[in-house]
């Protein structure tokens, strides 16, 4: 089964069960833990895509299978579909904001 980790949950701990007391974190803070978490995301789907650039060569040195170079080459295609549709959401979402009368 392929899955896609790009944007995985495990590394927030939002996968317990019960709800575990945070420190009081100020905007600057919350800023910063959006931004590396973006950045990790964006630095995945680089490197699916440099994984499926290797595979597509490997697969021309008869190294790999069709398969597995396929495998590689949706994954990427996947990464960077959802990539697309976050940014296209997070624009609509700030020209609505833009949009509102005060």
């Amino acid at each position: 089964m392929i899955q896609n980790t790009m944007f995985s949950t495990g590394s927030l701990g939002l996968q317990t069960t019960q709800p575990t007391p945070k420190a009081a974190t100020t905007p600057s803070d919350s800023i910063r833990q959006f931004g590396s978490y973006l950045e990790d995301a964006l630095q995945s789907v680089a490197s699916q895509e440099q994984n499926a650039n290797i595979m597509t060569d490997k697969l021309m040195l008869g190294q790999v299978n069709v398969d597995q170079a396929m495998i590689s080459a949706q994954q990427a295609l996947l990464s960077v579909q959802l990539t697309t549709q976050v940014r296209n959401k997070v624009v609509e979402a700030y020209q609505e904001i833009m949009r509102t009368q005060i």
